[in-house]
């Protein structure tokens, strides 16, 4: 049964994998498009948020590969199939969708290295600032922005182990994170506002998203 069943599954995978490789190609191409008027050189390409989505979006198909490696590698040493395959999307998932936020919010402002460094500890100041200020898709997009930057470790990391299975836990590691990249960006004196709310919205989209995956959790061994 396996070995007449194992086509109709590749089939249906390379189905899926189809219209997100076209997907990533679509989304490449529209952030690549301002590139060439705005930036020139590297900078353009790994010091905008055009040039990260693009990146990103470019290295879809690697991160599609080295999931099916991984899972590849994994069955041949005796691991279960289906674990297999969900241990190593989720671990190829976490990094794909977190490093790319990070990266964004680790650009430096207008004036990097200079002795300006802009600290908020007053929790929701610069929440209603943003709503208050801009227009509501604006405010929108930041706040929703803000709550996805470690959605992936904190959907998938659950996945993959059992010492994650908490939604505590994961607010703690999501705090834990936003307060080193917020660190960061003082520290390295990015010109950005190192805020206390973005550490709450970073943590609270963690610890979301990891409510959202409960059902595929790891449960510890009996």
């Amino acid at each position: 049964m396996e070995s007449v069943l194992t086509p109709a599954r590749r089939a249906r995978r390379v189905a899926l994998l189809v219209p997100a490789l076209l997907a990533a190609a679509a989304v490449a191409f529209l952030a690549q498009r301002p590139l060439g008027r705005h930036h020139a050189g590297w900078h353009g390409w790994v010091g905008t948020v055009n040039g990260i989505v693009f990146l990103a979006a470019a290295a879809l198909p690697v991160a599609a590969f080295a999931v099916w490696a991984l899972a590849r590698r994994r069955r041949a040493a005796g691991v279960e199939p289906g674990w297999a395959r969900r241990s190593a999307l989720a671990e190829v998932g976490a990094l794909y969708g977190t490093v790319p936020w990070v990266w964004m919010i680790l650009l430096p402002g207008v004036d990097p290295g200079g002795p300006r460094r802009r600290v908020n500890l007053v929790p929701l100041h610069d929440i209603a600032e943003i709503v208050g200020a801009g227009p509501p898709a604006t405010a929108a997009a930041q706040i929703v922005g803000n709550t996805l930057v470690f959605a992936a470790l904190g959907f998938l990391l659950p996945v993959r182990s059992a010492a994650f299975a908490s939604v505590w836990r994961m607010l703690a590691l999501g705090a834990a994170c936003s307060v080193l990249v917020e660190a960061a960006q003082y520290v390295l004196r990015l010109d950005r506002v190192s805020s206390v709310d973005d550490v709450l919205l970073n943590a609270g989209g963690a610890a979301l998203a990891a409510l959202a995956s409960r059902r595929w959790w790891r449960r510890p061994a009996a």
